[in-house]
């Protein structure tokens, strides 16, 4: 819906108002008119209601207002004496409807001094949840929202298991473009796994004010540019999603407005110069590892390697102990000399669950094999006296990879060797013929709304001939830090402005083994309650936390037992 289409919309909203209310205005000592004014009809409505006048900026909060309009139209009918449960109810399944039967039908004195206070237990619970519910939907909508790291694109610098606060105001909270949605949910409501928003009618995009822009090194939560998935692993036609309700990823910001970037042999140059991470960066790359006796898995997993996979030799199995040994396996098959073969993640098999099933399993120890270290991994790794050599796995110069942004045969890129690629801003201007058409047509057509069409050699943008193009918005290059095992702008292209959701802040919680079931999450203490940003190595307050809240506890308790005692006296 554009500007026009809002305000139409809006002038019905207050015509339909003023045609269930205007009696009741009336009958509440004000005049019929003030139930049309935009705005003025909701101030009067909160006197009428005998509610605070804050209530008023709530209902023109999107998905706030949606959990705000039911309040009111109870409030309402209950002023005027409707205030048993059946017409409750009524009000709320009719969309507020009813209250025209009680403008038009009813015979009904408007109740000045009625009591605000719940008559039951049920009523205060009710009340409670649904302004507790509204409290939370405003902190999560443009505050902070609760955020869990769920795979190893940034690994290690954020783990698989971090449960993180995201700030809203850091970069401007942006405010709900979907109108009506389900509070407290993403794109889907748990446990139905059906849609959690209508797609009409949408906001126009607007971000509140911030302190800071999005900067190189910065960590950012984002609206997953090119998601059209209902559910993921789950083949199935792709969906049209609003902005707001697309996936939420997470990347490190490598590219901002008006940067040229280029990826040299795996290395981020912008406009030239190798990119510098920040302190707590801890990037990631595929190695060969090379060792004549073989290389041993407890090395690795001593060093803190954990992607890697191993492989067991095993004797026939058994239906029952196939079943027990199933949880572990990536896959299985047969090696050359016709021997089973079982893979399995870093973690391998637990030893007890290869007595119980009674099955002997020998684990290879291969000359070769891939692992993904971190620079201080590689650096031990070579210094092991067990270790041959260990070499960097780059796909070479000039060889195009697989689905990698812009997806044209003209633009022979690969993970490792990629651009030069210039991230346009606002204002920006690009000259635009068949060869950079590729790089920009994405942004011009679907993220700034324009047809473009091709017609022999000419470019032709909404039906006109265009040789350059002039941008509406950022853009910036995202990608994660576990390079080799990344989705990201490499292969999406850029992230529009429009897209920023918000800076993750803090880890509050932490755990290992996370997608391997509750059972077996094992907590990481020294990154619970650790700052994301910052220089230096990430420091737990946890310890001063449970220090300063047993602090208030024994203060609590002290102060009141001296209350209980000045009572006593």
């Amino acid at each position: 819906m554009n500007g026009t289409a809002w305000i139409i919309f809006i002038l019905i909203v207050q015509v339909i108002h003023f045609g269930g209310t205007w009696k009741l205005y009336k009958k509440a000592g004000r005049k019929p008119w003030e139930a049309l004014v935009p705005v003025y009809n909701a101030l009067v409505l909160m006197q009428i209601i005998r509610r605070p006048k804050w209530w008023v900026i709530l209902l023109f909060i999107p998905i706030i207002n949606l959990l705000m309009f039911p309040v009111v139209w109870v409030e309402t009918i209950r002023s005027f004496g409707r205030n048993n449960l059946p017409e409750t109810w009524l009000v709320i399944l009719t969309l507020g409807f009813y209250i025209y039967y009680v403008n038009y039908a009813l015979e009904v004195e408007y109740i000045e001094d009625r009591s605000l206070h719940p008559k039951s237990s049920l009523g205060e619970w009710v009340s409670s949840i649904v302004f507790a519910v509204v409290a939370a939907t405003l902190v999560h909508t443009y505050f902070i929202q609760p955020y869990v790291i769920p795979t190893g694109s940034l690994e290690r610098t954020l783990r698989i298991g971090d449960l993180l606060f995201v700030s809203k105001f850091h970069y401007g909270a942006r405010a709900p473009m979907t109108t009506i949605a389900a509070p407290m949910v993403h794109d889907t409501i748990p446990g139905l796994g059906i849609r959690s928003y209508l797609n009409k009618p949408q906001l126009p995009y607007f971000r509140l004010p911030g302190f800071q822009k999005v900067k190189k090194n910065d960590i950012v939560v984002f609206s997953w540019p090119a998601d059209t998935v209902r559910i993921f692993f789950k083949r199935e036609k792709g969906v049209k999603k609003p902005i707001d309700k697309k996936s939420n990823y997470v990347k490190r910001c490598v590219g901002t407005p008006g940067d040229s970037l280029q990826i040299i042999d795996s290395y981020i140059y912008i406009n030239g110069e190798k990119l510098q991470l920040s302190d707590r960066a801890k990037p990631q790359y595929d190695y060969n590892v090379y060792a004549q006796k073989g290389v041993s898995s407890r090395l690795l997993l001593e060093l803190g390697v954990s992607e890697f996979t191993r492989t067991y030799v095993s004797p026939p199995l058994s239906q029952a102990q196939l079943n027990a040994l199933n949880p572990y396996l990536l896959g299985g098959g047969q090696n050359a000399r016709g021997d089973i073969e079982l893979y399995t993640n870093a973690n391998g098999i637990p030893i007890k669950v290869i007595r119980s099933a009674g099955i002997s399993l020998k684990e290879v120890t291969a000359r070769q094999r891939s692992v993904t270290l971190t620079d201080e991994m590689l650096i031990q790794l070579e210094q092991s006296k067990s270790i041959d050599s260990v070499v960097k796995i780059i796909e070479p110069a000039g060889v195009k990879g697989y689905n990698i942004f812009p997806n044209h045969r003209d633009y022979a890129w690969n993970n490792d060797n990629f651009g030069p690629i210039y991230i346009p801003g606002k204002g920006d201007e690009v000259k635009l013929d068949l060869g950079t058409l590729p790089l920009y047509k994405k942004i011009i057509r679907d993220y700034e709304g324009n047809t473009v069409d091709v017609s022999g050699n000419q470019i032709l943008i909404n039906g006109e001939v265009a040789d350059s193009y002039t941008f509406k918005k950022d853009y910036y290059w995202m990608m994660g830090d576990n390079r080799d095992h990344s989705e990201d702008s490499r292969t999406w292209g850029y992230v529009p402005a429009d897209h920023i959701v918000g800076k993750p802040v803090f880890i509050w919680l932490s755990f290992d083994n996370f997608n391997d079931g509750i059972s077996n999450w094992k907590p990481r203490w020294d990154r619970i309650f650790t700052t994301v940003g910052g220089d230096g190595e990430p420091r737990s307050y946890f310890r001063h936390f449970l220090v300063v809240l047993g602090a208030w506890l024994v203060f609590d308790f002290f102060r009141k037992r001296r209350k209980k005692a000045k009572q006593k006296v």
